[in-house]
């Protein structure tokens, strides 16, 4: 892993998550082991995100969660978000789950939340953004918005699975334990592949 910057020090990600729940879990598991790497994690979260109790746990224990493994306070405004862009605060974004409705403002340049305007704001950089999807309709209405952001410069993702393909076979979800190899990629400008399995 190269999580070291010649000239700037450590990496600088940024760590975004959107409202799906129920991989927080995996998704910290991971912010965990960038850190633990060396990279410069910086937190982001959807309003949704920040502020919505869960049967998967409250948003103050997320908060606190993430903010006590990254050592700093989360991003969670458009205004808090906005600098990423002027002040080229990242070498990389990560979106850590990406919605399906996430999915589609980036696709379809809305950014209307912390999450979509800190990626706005970062790709004007020409610098590399990596999705992690985590969608029911991945496979449904989702499906012609990441194919659209397949074709974007700059996006890659983390390679992604039915997660149930009998109980929700429209749903896919990333394979979060492939985020530090596909992150390395992304960094170097190239799709990790496969990218279903």
């Amino acid at each position: 892993m190269n999580c070291i910057n010649q000239t700037q020090g450590a990496v600088k990600i940024g760590f975004a998550l959107t409202g799906s729940f129920c991989t927080f879990s995996k998704a910290l598991e991971q912010m965990q082991k960038l850190v633990a790497l060396g990279y410069d994690v910086r937190p982001i979260m959807s309003e949704n995100a920040y502020k919505t109790d869960t049967r998967f746990g409250s948003s103050e224990e997320f908060i606190n969660m993430i903010e006590g493994i990254c050592g700093k306070k989360i991003i969670s405004t458009i205004v808090a978000a906005e600098p990423i862009g002027p002040k080229k605060l990242l070498d990389l974004l990560l979106i850590a789950p990406c919605t399906g409705n996430t999915l589609g403002k980036l696709a379809n340049g809305i950014s209307d939340t912390s999450v979509t305007l800190a990626a706005k704001a970062h790709l004007r950089n020409l610098r590399p953004a990596l999705i992690a999807v985590s969608s029911n309709d991945a496979l449904s209405s989702s499906a012609k918005n990441i194919g659209l952001l397949f074709n974007m410069k700059n996006i890659y993702f983390v390679p992604m699975r039915q997660d149930d393909p009998t109980g929700k076979n429209n749903s896919l979800v990333a394979d979060f334990d492939k985020i530090p190899d596909a992150l390395e990629a992304a960094l170097h400008r190239r799709q990790i592949q496969p990218v279903f399995t």
